[in-house]
């Protein structure tokens, strides 16, 4: 089970969702305003957070962006804005899912276990071992010989996905649909970018790689270059 900070202003629908989720198992702390849910997500570091957008103090597309600017964690908006422009500018700035007000808990806990899943903070967290390269995923770190690797939030989700993959091939659609969560959009340029990041950093280069291997009109793949 997850911790979980839940920002939401409507005190019937905040204890609700609250009462349903420690119920099945969770860690719950809710809060009722913007200021008050960042400070929880700062001092908690939660493993998901569920966010309103109609907050008192600050819209929540704005602690959307403050959340994400000091944490990578998992965010589903829980919202009455159902316009599809207000949709895909909140998962473009970050969220990972979109719930519309009126739900049911049970659909609510259905997405809650959904998203855990996909970002990996639930199941199996602990390291993942491609030849010297080791990413330990509960810690969100990762060692190559047994030195620490300086990773972005999003760096380290491309070679997670990639490391639980090992000798897959990896489309950059299904790279943007899942560490981006664009399925439908997004630019391949930004997936490009990440894994040229992750090669110098891997101390490899396109032209001579070791870890990450392209497929070229295909994907790439996270290999064991001893192998």
């Amino acid at each position: 089970m997850a911790s979980v900070v839940i920002i939401e202003d409507e005190q019937r629908i905040r204890e609700l969702v609250a009462r349903v989720l420690a119920d099945r198992g969770h860690d719950v702390e809710s809060t009722a305003t913007a200021m008050e849910g960042l400070q929880a997500v700062v001092r908690a570091s939660p493993e998901l957070v569920i966010l309103d957008m109609g907050l008192p103090d600050l819209d929540g597309a704005e602690l959307l962006k403050m959340i994400r600017a000091v944490s990578d964690v998992p965010i589903i908006v829980a919202t009455a804005r159902n316009e599809d422009r207000d949709v895909i500018r909140t998962l473009d700035a970050g969220a990972d899912d979109y719930l519309v007000k009126p739900f049911s808990v049970d659909q609510l806990e259905a997405r809650v276990r959904a998203v855990l899943r996909r970002t990996g903070s639930e199941g199996r967290d602990g390291p993942l071992a491609v030849g010297d390269l080791v990413i330990d995923v509960g810690a969100r770190e990762a060692r190559l010989s047994g030195k620490p690797i300086d990773l972005s939030p999003k760096e380290f989700d491309v070679l997670r996905f990639l490391a639980e993959r090992p000798g897959d091939v990896v489309s950059k659609r299904e790279l943007l649909a899942e560490v981006w969560r664009q399925p439908y959009g997004g630019s391949e340029k930004t997936v490009d970018v990440h894994i040229s990041w992750l090669r110098k950093k891997l101390g490899e280069t396109a032209a001579e790689s070791k870890y990450l291997q392209t497929v070229f009109g295909v994907g790439v793949k996270l290999v064991d270059p001893d192998e």
